[in-house]
């Protein structure tokens, strides 16, 4: 996996896991894609083996180039992608080791996902029965063995991109690209994706899973890559991106209707930088440590009586976390 480090900016140089004896399953080296005058990536370093790697940015961060470029559905403008250490433009045979799930759907919906699947398994040169145990396995894998054969017309959002994983492992995969695999779907089908995404982690496979939702890909994976305008902001662990920002405030967002009263109170709690009263009814506090604050509140507001309608972190999310990087402050 990627080394157990963040940095703030466009990486200087690939960040090249330990992997003894083996090459890098994804590199970028000094990747740069533009359509007439808009850059959508720019100077992008990489080199990712092992495990679960989620790949974060807002909407145009340029996550869907990225992907793309991996996947040769256009040419880098500058620098070069390998997979496996090999130019897929020159050779495209790495790509026999690639599974990749599109974020567009685009399933036969008259079809059943054992018939769909099966169908894949053959394009990969599997013979008829070999193709039939292959399909059998990969929806047994992706918890769907019990409604293989009923039409895909009738699945959920959750089934259906679940068969679109199932078919991306038929040719049993080193490296597995997602592209959002999780809009969409209902918090049991975005459980259970995330249960199988998390599987392939364990057993080696390097997996590369796509989001705007910072909350979905850290129940997923702690190794991140945030995109921010085509360029790399940070990388590495999630905790130590986050650390980066302990010297800036979270709020907690409490709803409550004797605002006054509770400022009071929570004001004296130990971690505690400060407490705003924005309107009526609402108390923001300010602090370092979301953790311990949140684990002090429960009793304070038991003891206290005060009757709290809704509690957020308004400054938790992927939006608030690029704008503090970037110097913005978040929202």
């Amino acid at each position: 996996m990627m080394p157990d480090l963040s940095q703030v900016g466009p990486a200087s140089e690939p960040v090249v896991a330990p992997v003894p004896e083996k090459l890098p399953a994804v590199v970028f080296d000094r990747v740069g894609k533009t359509y007439g005058r808009i850059h959508a990536l720019s100077q992008i370093n990489l080199a990712i083996s092992g495990g679960v790697t989620g790949i974060l940015g807002l909407n145009g961060a340029g996550k869907s180039t990225l992907f793309n470029l991996l996947m040769g559905r256009c040419k880098p403008t500058t620098g070069q992608v390998r997979l496996f250490g090999i130019d897929p433009w020159q050779d495209p045979t790495p790509y026999g080791r690639v599974g990749f799930v599109p974020e567009s759907e685009k399933l036969h919906d008259w079809m059943s996902a054992f018939d769909f699947v099966t169908t894949f398994a053959r394009l990969h040169g599997f013979t008829r029965d070999e193709a039939k145990m292959e399909a059998e396995r990969v929806l047994d894998f992706v918890n769907l063995k019990d409604v293989m054969h009923t039409p895909i017309g009738r699945y959920s959002k959750g089934m259906r991109q679940r068969v679109k994983i199932a078919h991306a492992l038929v040719n049993d995969p080193d490296l597995i690209v997602l592209d959002e695999p999780l809009t969409g779907c209902d918090p049991l089908a975005r459980t259970t994706i995330m249960n199988v995404v998390r599987e392939l982690g364990r057993m080696g496979r390097t997996v590369l899973v796509s989001s705007h939702i910072l909350g979905e890909i850290e129940r997923i994976t702690e190794q991140i890559v945030l995109l921010h305008r085509g360029q790399v902001l940070a990388l590495g662990n999630v905790h130590g991106i986050r650390e980066q920002l302990d010297r800036i405030p979270h709020r907690i967002h409490i709803h409550c209707q004797e605002g006054k009263r509770l400022a009071k109170a929570v004001i004296d709690l130990e971690h505690v930088h400060g407490v705003m009263i924005p309107s009526e009814g609402i108390v923001d506090i300010l602090t370092h440590d979301l953790g311990a604050v949140h684990q002090g509140l429960p009793p304070l507001l038991i003891e206290g009586g005060f009757k709290v309608t809704r509690i957020e972190n308004p400054d938790d999310d992927l939006e608030s976390v690029i704008g503090h990087l970037v110097g913005g402050g978040g929202r």
